[in-house]
């Protein structure tokens, strides 16, 4: 995660306010890595609203901290965020082009087929849009 968050703040000029991720990036690494970055950080505990995850505090204290802020409401408001910033793209990608992973290997290459996803998604989009 550190290396993407270095990226979106050379991309956009600044770094995060706030970063919200999926429990994917739940780890007491990550959260060690991550913990002078003056973004608020917001990691899922588990599957929102699907079951509450216990952690037990001994062994993984970030994480169980972590848990702790994700009773809060606000932090709750937060998290729900990403659903209808992040999440319908990919949902589009997936279900209308039916891209589910990369062909090629190597970063250089994958960014190159995503551009290529995103390009035809745009066109198929446009085309729909455009008066018959």
């Amino acid at each position: 995660m550190p290396i993407v968050l270095a990226a979106v703040a050379r991309d956009a000029g600044a770094a995060p306010k706030q970063v919200l991720a999926d429990a994917g990036y739940r780890s007491e690494a990550t959260f060690e890595q991550l913990r002078e970055h003056p973004a608020e950080l917001i990691v899922a505990p588990g599957r929102e609203g699907k079951k509450e995850v216990k952690v037990d505090a001994r062994k993984r204290p970030q994480c169980a901290a972590m848990a702790d802020k994700f009773t809060c409401a606000q932090t709750q408001a937060a998290y729900r965020k990403r659903k209808w910033l992040s999440e319908p793209p990919n949902a589009w990608v997936k279900s209308v082009l039916g891209f589910r992973q990369f062909s090629m290997r190597g970063l250089a290459k994958a960014q190159a087929e995503w551009k290529l996803v995103c390009a035809a998604l745009n066109l198929r989009r446009m085309s729909k849009m455009t008066p018959a």
